[in-house]
């Protein structure tokens, strides 16, 4: 059926049309059905029907589309219903513990990426990976398929290198004080962050509070080829862009899948031409990993899949025990980095120290010798701070850093929590500090979260322990009584 084009400025997070009753009534189509709308190439989107903004006959566009299709307001595009895919067979195999084929999860990824799936097969298929779990040789099909479904970029230069960690801790914000040192050790590093999914904040979220992250490939390009890497949002780049709609399903269901993991990191290292890879795996009580068993054997997954794509890996298995840093949430965190950026004696040592020993690893893993005393010297004189303001400047396009860090804020309403007795603090729960900011409002509202006054150790009465911040008073009262309730700070 032939319709006209109504572009609407509106991004809905995913493709999605807008149909009128009528329309709708004559295509046999409803709400959450999928269409395929044929221009050069055929685009899948979700059905809505909104008849006050878009007549009989009509079709309006989310924002997503209008970018896809670029066709112009009352341009005809033929409209037709969307064939049941047969990726529904396969994640019913796969529910049933049975291993999918190369074939099979290349036809399956591809799915994911025209939209030809709705959000609950892709959460059948995420649960499937979870509870079924994969094979080491669907872990690298399923790699190989994202990979295959997105975009690519290429750089020049012998150490094209990376750093991930599969996150879990709070704090922990290493990653943007690494990729300045090592850039300026020599190192090329296109790093691409996440955002939140179960955490306070990803790498992406605390970067954001002063620096513009979603960039078209090519500037991105740009960027680390006149600053020697960047500091952004994968997910607007389309480098695995199953991978992306996979996390949102994943976000919504609150779980890490370690298939889907493992596919996800390297595949997203792999499109950026990473060929140095540094991954941190945090373990311990209240992180992802509980035992240093446990992350050993995801440390070997890393480097088998490594090894099938020719990337030299070094993987570090590091505490998780505890928050990593005082603050957390997106403007805690970037304030505890400038801190440490400025070689500052109130900035926090835990995480200065596994920084420094993160980027001496990588740089080490690229041949740099002395790669412990460079690493020191680089942060110590100076020159990691100056690099980070020059990617951070590059990024805005403008020399505006400053203005950007004074802008930094803590959010409206705040309490401090002191000890009720001298005592030990003998734990604080990583999982217990990412849900108080979230209630707090982070990872969105981002002078939200926490600062730690302490960490594990020795406390006396009346001494500051932790102070909660949020926008909301009704936020800060729920965290206050699931403080109070969940007790994510052990004291003794």
């Amino acid at each position: 059926m032939k319709l006209k084009i109504k572009n609407l400025n509106w991004l809905a997070g995913r493709p999605v049309v807008f149909l009128n009753e009528e329309t709708a009534k004559e295509m046999n189509v409803f709400a959450n059905d999928r269409v395929a709308i044929s221009n050069d190439k055929k685009i899948y989107a979700v059905v809505d029907i909104f008849p006050q903004i878009v007549k009989r006959n009509e079709i309006g566009l989310s924002k997503e589309l209008t970018k896809a299709l670029q066709m112009r307001n009352n341009s005809l595009v033929e409209v037709t219903t969307s064939e049941i895919s047969n990726a529904t067979a396969l994640i019913g195999k796969k529910m049933r513990g049975g291993e999918l084929t190369k074939e099979e999860l290349n036809y399956l990824i591809s799915e994911i990426v025209h939209n030809n799936i709705t959000e609950a097969e892709i959460a059948y298929f995420t649960s499937a990976e979870k509870l079924q779990g994969m094979t080491m040789g669907e872990v690298v099909n399923l790699t190989k398929a994202m990979i295959k479904t997105g975009a690519r970029l290429n750089f020049e230069g012998k150490y094209i290198a990376d750093k991930h960690c599969i996150g879990g801790v709070a704090g922990n914000r290493t990653t943007p004080l690494v990729i300045s040192i090592c850039a300026v050790a020599g190192l090329t590093l296109p790093k691409t962050s996440s955002k939140a999914i179960t955490s306070a904040a990803g790498t992406a979220d605390v970067v954001e509070t002063i620096s513009n992250i979603e960039f078209p490939l090519k500037k991105i390009k740009k960027i680390v080829e006149e600053n020697g890497a960047c500091l952004v949002w994968g997910g607007s780049l389309g480098l695995a862009p199953a991978d992306d709609k996979i996390i949102r399903v994943e976000r919504l269901m609150n779980f890490d899948i370690e298939p889907q993991l493992l596919a996800s990191i390297m595949s997203k290292k792999i499109s950026v031409g990473s060929k140095y890879l540094i991954i941190d795996i945090p373990y311990g009580e209240g992180s992802k990993i509980d035992s240093l068993i446990k992350a050993k054997r995801l440390g070997r997954k890393f480097t088998h899949i490594a090894h099938k794509f020719k990337l030299k890996i070094k993987v570090v298995y590091t505490d998780g025990s505890e928050p990593i840093g005082n603050g957390v949430g997106p403007n805690l965190e970037m304030l505890d980095l400038l801190l440490i950026l400025r070689n500052s004696p109130e900035a926090p040592k835990d995480l200065r120290k596994k920084a420094l020993f993160l980027s001496s690893e990588l740089m080490k893993l690229c041949g740099i010798k002395n790669s412990k005393e460079k690493a020191e010297e680089i942060l110590n004189s100076g020159k990691a701070y100056q690099k980070f303001k020059e990617i951070i400047n590059a990024q805005n396009g403008i020399n505006n850093f400053d203005e950007k860090v004074s802008s930094l804020k803590f959010a409206k309403f705040k309490k401090t929590i002191v000890s009720s007795r001298t005592g030990k603090i003998t734990q604080i729960s990583n999982k217990g500090i990412n849900s108080l900011c979230r209630i707090l409002g982070t990872p969105e509202t981002k002078t939200a979260g926490v600062y730690l006054h302490k960490h594990t150790g020795k406390i006396t009465k009346g001494e500051k322990m932790i102070t909660l911040y949020s926008e909301s008073k009704s936020k800060l009262k729920e965290a206050k009584q699931f403080l109070k309730e969940f007790k994510p700070i052990k004291l003794k």
